[in-house]
């Protein structure tokens, strides 16, 4: 299997997991089937590479005002547009799914760190071409 798909599957497989998890932890986080699991985890995935990134620059003057706390309202708004296209995907509140995101991020880190890290979280220095 190519690296890139196999890390791709790992990382869906990951946030599937916790996306489980934080199910079981916040009441106001709720899946109506196993497959509503899946294309959530999918779809957030999706939004974090897509939709993630230009939130990021629009909010960027407030990001840095919050010394990067702003980050943790985008990571929230992630889980409701997600909650919002997924028909088995229920999230409450704002609330439950800004400390969901958290729960999210800390046990999606732990588990990566499980299985060798993730490529986001490397950073490898060249001595030829610098930072890689």
């Amino acid at each position: 299997m190519p690296h890139g798909l196999s890390s791709a599957l790992l990382s869906w497989a990951t946030t599937a997991l916790s996306l489980w998890a934080a199910s079981h932890i916040f009441r106001g986080l709720k899946f109506d089937s196993g497959a509503s699991l899946l294309v959530s985890a999918l779809l957030l995935g999706l939004a974090n590479a897509v939709v993630k990134p230009l939130l990021i620059m629009l909010t960027l003057p407030l990001t840095l005002l919050s010394f990067g706390l702003f980050l943790l309202v985008i990571n929230a708004l992630m889980i409701l547009l997600v909650a919002k296209l997924v028909k088995g995907f229920k999230v409450s509140s704002f609330w439950t799914a800004l400390f969901a995101s958290i729960f999210i991020s800390i046990l999606g880190i732990a588990i990566g760190s499980f299985f060798g890290g993730s490529p986001e979280m490397t950073i490898r220095m060249s001595p030829r071409h610098g930072w890689i």
